[in-house]
């Protein structure tokens, strides 16, 4: 069998070296060097360009090197086969830390000591008990449900919202909408980690940004999908929302000039807060393209009529 891989941001190198490592013999290509099409029954990929995979005429295997696969379902192109989503214990873990990171910053007013810094000022500030704020969860999937436990674990309320109901201990749960609306106004961060779905596309938005407490703050580590741009900036400027930590956004890179690059109450990284790195995720494609090559059942396979 022979593997395409596609990606204009993963380094080919470091995947065909760990791939090698754990199915040797298989034969991998580098796009666009793809030689005869009709040779290649598996594709590895992110973003590839819309078209591509239809080219290929004995495809019966995807795995996509994220977790999200909404780039790739909005391809009308997209042949009928198996989708397999990138699911790894190195992508979870760093999720959790980077939600952690955020609500940390927001909470421990890190923001405003580095002011006082500046100031040359020593002046301690008293933010409340970690046990008196609230965190809202957007996605109690696989990386939410981390998210969850390690803020559980730090003393945090937290709450979790999804499309059904979830359960984990400690987490208050909520779902559908009414258990969205209920959840809002609890919350004084709301993190989204939602996959991107036509129900989910534009979910933050001046609605749900009213639906807060005045003073919440928002963190999109998800997709840029989620959030209505315009919407939280006017949530910014008038105060009601007091910051928001951005990884992901509608267009990427951000473009130049973007107010986000400059708003005092807006911290930007550019789509790091989990990165599929080879040397440990490489085991997952493993696995996938094992399952698949002994007909068994396949982990992390996409239900497409649910977009994840």
């Amino acid at each position: 069998m022979t593997l395409l891989f596609c990606s204009t941001t993963d380094r080919s190198d470091r995947w065909l070296g760990e791939l090698d490592a754990r199915l040797p013999g298989l034969e991998v290509r580098v796009w666009p060097e793809m030689g005869d099409p009709a040779d290649i029954e598996m594709a590895l990929v992110w973003k590839p360009p819309h078209g591509l995979l239809a080219t290929l005429p004995n495809l019966k295997l995807i795995v996509s090197l994220g977790a999200g696969v909404e780039s790739l379902l909005l391809d009308p192109t997209l042949p009928d086969v198996p989708l397999v989503r990138m699911v790894s214990e190195g992508l979870t873990v760093d999720m959790a830390g980077y939600v952690a990171l955020q609500v940390l910053r927001w909470h421990r007013l890190l923001d405003e000591y580095k002011a006082l810094q500046q100031a040359g000022r020593w002046e301690p500030l008293d933010p409340c008990p970690a046990s008196e704020v609230s965190v809202g969860i957007l996605g109690m999937g696989e990386l939410g449900m981390a998210s969850a436990k390690t803020l559980l674990s730090m003393d945090y309320r937290v709450l979790g919202w999804s499309r059904t109901p979830k359960t984990l201990p400690g987490v208050e749960s909520f779902s559908g909408p009414d258990g969205l609306a209920a959840m809002l106004g609890q919350c004084n961060l709301l993190v989204c980690l939602l996959p991107l779905t036509a129900e989910t596309r534009g979910l933050l938005n001046r609605k749900l940004f009213a639906a807060l407490p005045k003073g919440a703050v928002v963190v999109n580590a998800a997709r840029g999908g989620h959030l209505v741009e315009d919407d939280l900036l006017a949530a910014l400027e008038s105060g009601h929302i007091a910051g928001a930590s951005l990884d992901v956004f509608a267009e990427e890179p951000l473009p130049a000039g973007h107010p986000f690059w400059t708003h005092p109450k807006v911290h930007v990284t550019p789509h790091v807060a989990a990165v599929t790195h080879p040397s440990r995720s490489a085991a997952v494609v493993a696995e996938a393209i094992t399952a698949f090559r002994e007909g068994r059942p396949l982990p992390n396979l996409v239900d497409r009529s649910q977009g994840y």
